[in-house]
């Protein structure tokens, strides 16, 4: 293994709802998975925000965003989005961030990155995703590429909600 494999281990899943629901009762299917890429660009953000800089935007609340795409291009470290941004569809949503500060518990090795996508979201095939960092101005997310995955996860249509959770952990999943 290298760097790119050990340092941040990914556990994700779709939960795949019918509806503008996310409740239990019209829940129809869960897809779960393990594995991505960190990029270069994901890796230099991190050490740079580990080492006191502040021009980087964090990977937090008001900033994270978890894209899909349709792309099946194989990932590599040197992406700096998804491949379905050219050609093909992809889209980026704000995500919920949690993390737990601690020094003694397992869980403070671990960030969550959660987003829904409604019935009028992302309506095509999921192929890939991608974690990002960006404030969204100009009308666009500006940023860097954490990670990224290639994945056929499905095609999502109009009829479904679509919660995509992706679980980063340090240390290789340890």
């Amino acid at each position: 293994m290298d760097l790119f494999e050990i340092f941040e281990h990914a556990k994700w899943e779709v939960h795949k709802f019918h509806g503008d629901s996310t409740d239990e009762k019209d829940l129809f299917e869960v897809i779960e998975g393990e594995g991505n890429l960190l990029m270069y660009g994901g890796a230099s953000s991190l050490w740079h925000r580990l080492t006191g800089g502040t021009s980087v935007v964090a990977f937090d609340d008001s900033n994270s965003r978890i894209g899909v795409g349709t792309s099946t291009t194989v990932a590599a470290a040197s992406q700096t989005d998804l491949q379905g941004v050219s050609g093909g569809s992809a889209f980026r949503k704000i995500a919920d961030m949690t993390h737990t500060d601690s020094s003694n518990a397992s869980g403070a090795a671990a960030i969550v990155f959660v987003s829904t996508y409604t019935t009028a979201e992302a309506n095509f095939a999921w192929n890939e995703w991608g974690i990002f960092n960006g404030d969204g101005t100009g009308g666009a997310v500006n940023g860097r590429m954490l990670n990224r995955r290639v994945e056929a996860l499905g095609t999502k249509t109009s009829a479904a909600t679509w919660q995509l959770t992706i679980t980063l952990t340090l240390g290789g999943g340890a």
